[in-house]
């Protein structure tokens, strides 16, 4: 593909550096002169030092055969009018970060008639896609990282191995001695590297991995790692900006109000587990602005307001804060949000969710303690590639140090795996098929989807690959391609 990013901050770095990654055709637009020498000095793609609302810009950077554009600048404006002068350019996939709710829902009512107001295809809302990682991680205690996976049971858990713990010392081979029920370990995190394992992978202390099973299964991985769940009932989210205020909405309402979501989204990332249970109604806001405060506490009248710097060492011993059974800091430093983690934690908070800026900071605050990460540009950047994709891939989630991701794939007709066993084919390597969702799906009158009953299952090596599938693939950058000439359709 041939795609023009627009705004070189760090989603879009982060982007393009993947895009190249996989082979694509990438040019790179960026007004500020340091961030354009950056990319130009770091990918092997087009730089343009210049402002993208420019349409002789847009066709030096070779608008006219792009396949598509990503608008990622800081200015939800910026994003949208860049799209609007690109609308002339039929085919051309658009797509815009924006922030703004009312841009995203005046404009998404009208995606399914023609085309949005603006020309645009894809709104992505950095704040809501975190926010949606933050629940679904609260609803399952905030003992770990945990990815669910809409329609299905299964769920792929990260769990720590401790010293002396059932699991240090451990083969591969003997992992369902312990474990009871089906599960399959899809990657081991170990100093930094990311490791595909397999029978004979020996555990140790200090590693991660990542173990995909139903709920129960995943529960009695983290016990016996010495990570047991514990009662959640008072949680303090630090900072009530647009993020935090998500979140609160999210624990004390019990869903996100996102107005991209229709109710035919059923895919495995669509909607996650984004709904709290109700005792989980106490809450804690601490926001250091006044006005900000002021909004919050008519928002949100079963919530304790609290107008205070939480750096404030006085503040918390006097407003028993250290009581908590959760914190999130949510605000939009990441180094305070890590450093508040940790304070509170040591002084006896139970669990910390904190938000990163990206993935290189993930090892560092798990190292320090804290339970979950949230690296939000790597979830933006997530939700992007998503929607660039096609071709059968239907969402992507990396996890680890970013350089291993999940994808959902629908399988072609006629596709190299279609019809046959995985002894017949050949993965890439660092490849691995986690999971098969055979659900044939149809559209009933009223427009809903209708899924008929088919059991999720993990595949054996005799599985017969069958088109319409989906399946869940665990694989390493780089190999997008080779996967999609597997599964997708022949060209």
């Amino acid at each position: 593909m041939r795609i023009i990013i627009v705004g070189a901050g760090l989603v879009g770095v982060q982007l393009a550096r993947q895009l190249v990654e996989e082979k694509h055709d990438v040019s790179v637009i960026e007004s500020n002169e340091e961030r354009a020498r950056y990319v130009s000095n770091r990918l092997d793609c087009m730089v343009l030092h210049d402002e993208g609302n420019s349409i002789s810009v847009l066709k030096e950077a070779g608008i006219a055969r792009a396949d598509a554009l990503v608008c990622v600048t800081e200015s939800d404006e910026v994003n949208m009018i860049i799209c609007g002068l690109a609308a002339e350019y039929k085919g051309l996939l658009k797509i815009a970060r924006v922030r703004n709710d009312e841009y995203v829902r005046r404009n998404f009512q009208n995606i399914g008639e023609e085309r949005s107001a603006m020309g645009i295809d894809f709104f992505i809302h950095p704040d809501v896609e975190a926010a949606r990682s933050t629940l679904d991680a609260i609803s399952h205690g905030a003992i770990g990282d945990i990815f669910s996976f809409a329609g299905t049971d299964y769920e792929l858990g990260s769990i720590g191995i401790n010293p002396g713990s059932p699991f240090d010392g451990l083969v591969l081979a003997q992992f369902r001695t312990l474990l009871e029920g089906e599960s399959l370990v899809t990657l081991v995190e170990r100093r930094g590297e990311c490791i595909l394992p397999q029978g004979t992978t020996e555990l140790a202390a200090g590693d991660r991995i990542y173990l995909l099973a139903k709920e129960q299964v995943i529960d009695e991985g983290f016990h016996l790692a010495g990570r047991d769940e514990k009662s959640i009932r008072k949680i303090g989210i630090v900072g009530g900006g647009r993020l935090g205020s998500l979140i609160a909405a999210g624990i004390l309402r019990g869903e996100i109000d996102d107005p991209r979501i229709r109710k035919n989204d059923k895919g495995f990332f669509s909607i996650l587990k984004t709904f709290i249970p109700k005792n989980l109604r106490n809450v804690v806001i601490i926001e250091q602005d006044y006005g900000i405060c002021k909004d919050l506490a008519s928002r949100f009248p079963e919530a304790l307001i609290l107008n205070e710097d939480i750096s404030d060492e006085s503040f918390v011993a006097e407003e028993k804060i250290d009581d908590l059974d959760l914190i999130v800091t949510a605000t939009e430093h990441q180094e305070l949000n890590i450093i508040t983690a940790v304070y509170l934690k040591s002084r006896g908070v139970k669990r910390a969710i904190a938000m990163v800026t990206g993935s290189g900071y993930v090892a560092i605050a798990r190292q320090l303690g804290i339970d979950v990460v949230i690296p939000m540009k790597s979830v933006v950047v997530d939700s992007i590639l998503s929607k660039l994709m096609g071709g059968g891939i239907r969402g992507l989630r990396h996890i680890g140090d970013g350089s291993t991701g999940i994808l959902e794939i629908v399988i072609s007709g006629g596709s190299q795996a279609e019809g046959k066993a995985l002894k017949d084919f050949h993965l890439p390597e660092g490849a691995l098929v986690m999971l098969v969702d055979p659900a044939q799906r149809s559209v009933d009158p009223d427009g809903e989807k209708t899924v008929l009953p088919a059991d999720t299952f993990i595949p054996r090596g005799d599985y017969v690959y069958t088109a319409g599938h989906r399946i869940l693939l665990i694989a390493r950058n780089g190999t997008e391609m080779d996967i999609m000439k597997i599964f997708g359709k022949k060209q």
